[in-house]
């Protein structure tokens, strides 16, 4: 047979045309030509053989222009493959590729694998990244042969992207059905070609002939954009030929005609028109007759495509195109599709939004971002389903949809999602979590997170919660939990930090207008300091750097003031806000001490310690790990904080993995704005533990060992209730530790403990603080306190509770060497573990020192009520 090659194309697509290739001339290189590993195939017979080098795992090609790939397209080629077929031996025949590497990275294309680990006639198609996927999954077992694999494929894409593959195992045209598949997510081509893996002893036994490429149907428009008030882009489901103005004719009231029509010089199924005039607004009806395909279908028409003009499209500003729904959850399935996706939404009732080159990514990731391709467009008030770029076809049911490759795998956690403009800008920001979903049930999956009020994006928590929707989501449409929620607060500063000798950090409690913080005027330094720049921080703009010319010095207090910091919905401060802040100096063993520990929490709660800073320092706690003590004395750490974080003299830390939990567990006894969220947490035995605190060089800072056994013993239940430091100057021991008082729900996260107790000695030798107490576990005078001031070290002590009748109460302290100060804590129990009763009572504490034998008395009255 004589090899043809029917041309309907001008010179520059002459080899783009309709393609018949029976190897008749005996050559494989010209009239089409083929390239690629031509060194490694021969015409035999008139048949293309393989011939490569016999080395296992080698990969051959040979491919020819070729740029059929829209519906009304066939694809005809008889195979034999004389080998039985693997993993490592098989081939793809590309029916369309959009490089001539078949091989390279971010190809993309469809071809038919023959053979494989399933030994099949199947159809692929390949993604920029990741693995091929199946679009028609043939029988496995088809190519059965050790010898002789012969087959004949013939593959149709319909007008409608239906695509069917057909095989015929004689070889004739006796068509046998694989299967059929709807797939439109590639529309273009520029080769065909063949790609062979084999190992060595296969390196000659692919033969092929016959092949044909047929596109028999008439262009269609697809989708019809405006670039301009006077420029129209029409594109195809395939390559063009006409450009005559005369073919297109605008169907509207006022309408201006179409002056001149001209290819894409690199998309010839793309066309752009100019105009004779402004298009007007509203909705205008492109009418198009007489285009040609590079195969010569005609489509005489008319063919009709309606679109709106909203106004010129113009790159999106911060907050003008927002995320408004999250599906990070997908199983188990309540009704949306098994597929995570974003809904994006233009909130503007006029504007236009071009998303050309807009980049979706997440903070921190090294991966590529998701870039909306060009003509992408979000009309005013319109909604749109961004999902990955495979799972387009599952969402085409809700309207808009925007399907991109390098879509980001949302985490079900949550993760810190971006928006952002060509130039970089960030156009929006969202950092969710599953805490958002506000229903324990439906955060397990299925549900999506919506926005609630989109006047409000610069919100977190508060303005989003979990779909109300039957189906569990509403992508593009108004989510079923809008409401108005506006904000009406205006930024307060939280607290500042000096990250070194020339930067002092602010942070904010909410997203600032990026633009009006950055005005050097809204900042004032006590000691005054001249010449300080101001740079925002991104993404989410809730803190901002302050750049000074000279440097600060370690540990000396300085106070900085904000007066007008604007959130990025426009709230004003009204009344000034300060903070006072230091450059950190190292800290020392005793500096910081465990203030409060939470390690027996209720039912779905969480674990949490309190540090108190009790020096004079200003310490930065980077770096530090919180640990737990094991009975072979190696610890399990966590680390504390990665980043800058600074305690001031006298400040109190909460740490814990979930402080929204803490806080809803002690609404009122818990101080947001101390907590530190760690990564990880120790793990805290619920009978006892020892807690330990390192710096970021390993040294121990502070120990306690801690057992349910220091609790009040009159408390029934245990859960939820904290262990407080008494006295922030005392040891780290039981004795200096009780639970947390009843009246503040059994503890105080970050905020100063409710059995907290200043040195009340004065001086004296002994003294009693307070001389009535009522253990009734109130957060008022719940124990009292044997306090003690000696004049040397070396004594011993025991202390012996009398009630009035002069019964022993409680051995409270037996022999015990004493430090030249300190105190006894007397909780009101027996030594029966029993309340004592009202009344008065006495301290007999005998005073020695065993080296000398020297010996003293003392008594102490206290007295033990109750509250009426």
């Amino acid at each position: 047979m004589k090899k043809l090659l029917l041309l309907f194309l001008l010179a520059p697509f002459a080899a783009s045309a309709q393609l018949l290739d029976t190897f008749a001339d005996g050559n494989f290189t010209q009239n089409p030509a083929w390239t690629g590993d031509g060194a490694s195939f021969q015409v035999n017979a008139q048949q293309l053989q393989s011939n490569g080098p016999a080395v296992t795992g080698t990969t051959l090609q040979l491919v020819t222009p070729s740029q059929a790939a829209a519906g009304g397209t066939t694809w005809e080629f008889w195979a034999n493959l004389r080998l039985a077929t693997s993993s490592g031996n098989y081939a793809d025949v590309w029916l369309t590729s959009e490089q001539a590497d078949l091989k390279a990275t971010g190809n993309r294309g469809y071809f038919v694998r023959l053979g494989g680990t399933a030994d099949e006639v199947a159809l692929f198609r390949k993604d920029a990244s990741g693995s091929p996927v199946y679009v028609v999954n043939g029988a496995d077992g088809t190519l059965a042969s050790t010898t002789s694999n012969l087959v004949r494929v013939r593959v149709t894409r319909s007008a409608q992207d239906v695509w069917t593959l057909e095989r015929d195992l004689a070889g004739t045209t006796t068509y046998v059905r694989e299967g059929t598949a709807t797939d439109a997510t590639l529309q273009r081509g520029a080769y065909f070609g063949v790609q062979l893996t084999y190992s060595s002893a296969n390196s000659r036994a692919f033969y092929f002939d016959d092949f044909r490429v047929a596109d028999t149907a008439a262009p269609a428009p697809h989708t019809v954009t405006v670039v301009a008030t006077r420029q129209l882009d029409v594109l195809f489901n395939e390559a063009v030929t006409t450009q005559a103005a005369s073919s297109y004719r605008l169907v509207a009231a006022g309408a201006p005609s179409v002056a001149s029509a001209q290819r894409d010089a690199a998309n010839p199924a793309l066309v752009h028109l100019t105009l004779t005039a402004d298009l007007p607004v509203g909705t205008t009806t492109l009418e198009i007759r007489n285009i040609t395909d590079l195969y010569g279908n005609t489509a005489a028409g008319p063919l009709t495509v309606s679109f709106q003009n909203n106004g010129f499209a113009a790159a999106p500003t911060s907050n003008q195109v927002l995320i408004t729904e999250i599906f990070a959850d997908e199983t188990p399935t309540v009704g949306l599709p098994t597929a995570e996706y974003l809904e994006i939404h233009n909130p503007s009732a006029t504007a236009v939004l071009d998303l050309t080159g807009v980049r979706l990514l997440k903070a921190g990731s090294t991966s590529s971002p998701a870039v909306f391709p060009a003509g992408a467009v979000l009309l005013p008030g319109e909604y749109a389903v961004v999902c990955g770029s495979t799972r387009t076809a599952q969402f085409t049911s809700f309207g808009k949809v925007f399907g991109l490759t390098n879509f980001p795998s949302l985490t079900n956690s949550g993760d810190q999602l971006l928006l952002r403009g060509r130039t970089g800008q960030t156009l929006f920001e969202v950092n969710y979590s599953d805490t958002w979903y506000k229903d324990s049930r439906k955060k397990e999956g299925g549900w999506s997170l919506e926005l609630v009020d989109t006047s409000n994006p610069c919100a977190g928590i508060e303005n989003w919660m979990a779909s109300t929707d039957a189906s569990g989501g509403t992508p593009g449409r108004t989510n079923a939990a809008r409401a108005t929620n506006p904000d009406r607060t205006a930024p307060l500063l939280q607290r500042a930090l000096a990250l070194n000798a020339s930067t002092i950090r602010l942070f904010f409690g909410e997203k600032l207008d990026s633009t009006a913080s950055a005005n050097p005027a809204l900042y004032t330094l006590a000691p005054a300091i001249s010449g300080v720049r101001v740079a925002p921080v991104g993404p989410d703009f809730r803190s901002v750097d302050l750049l000074l010319s000279a440097p600060l010095q370690p540990n000396q207090p300085l106070t900085v003031a904000v007066s007008a910091a604007t959130d990025c919905v426009g709230n004003a401060a009204g009344p000034t806000t300060s903070a006072t802040f230091a450059l950190p100096v190292p800290v020392a063993a005793g500096d910081v001490v465990l203030n409060e520990i939470l390690f027996n929490p209720r039912t779905s709660a969480v674990d949490f310690v309190e540090l108190l800073n009790r020096s004079t320092k200003y310490l930065d706690v980077q770096g530090w790990q919180l640990g737990a003590e094991k009975p072979d004395g190696t610890t399990d750490q966590n680390l504390v904080n990665s980043s800058p974080h600074v305690l001031a003299p006298g400040q109190l830390l909460l740490l814990t993995t979930r402080p929204d939990v803490v806080r809803s567990q002690y609404p009122t006894s818990a101080e947001p704005a101390t907590f530190l969220q760690m990564a990880g947490f120790p793990t805290y035995p619920d009978d006892a533990g020892i807690v330990v605190l390192h710096d970021a060089q390993g040294r121990l800072l502070d120990r306690y060992a801690y057992a349910e056994e220091h609790h009040l013993k009159l408390l029934d239940d245990l859960n939820g209730v904290s262990l407080e430091r008494i006295r922030a100057e005392g040891p780290s021991t039981a004795s200096n530790f009780h639970s947390a008082a009843s009246a503040v729900g059994y503890a105080t996260p970050g905020r100063h403990n409710s059995q907290q107790q200043e040195d009340p000695s004065g001086g004296k030798l002994f003294s009693i603080a307070p001389e009535v107490f009522t253990p009734d576990e109130d957060g008022q005078q719940d124990f009292t306190t044997l306090n003690y001031s000696l004049d040397s070290p070396g004594y011993a002590a025991s202390v012996t509770v009398y009630d009035a009748q002069g019964r022993i109460a409680r051995r409270l302290v037996r022999n015990e060497t004493l430090a030249t100060a300190g105190f006894f804590q007397w909780d009101g129990l027996t030594d029966r573990g029993q309340k004592a009763a009202i009344g008065y009572y006495v301290l007999l504490i005998e005073l020695f020192k065993p080296n000398s034998g020297e010996k003293h008395q003392y008594k102490k009255t206290v007295v033990l009520g109750t509250r009426f």
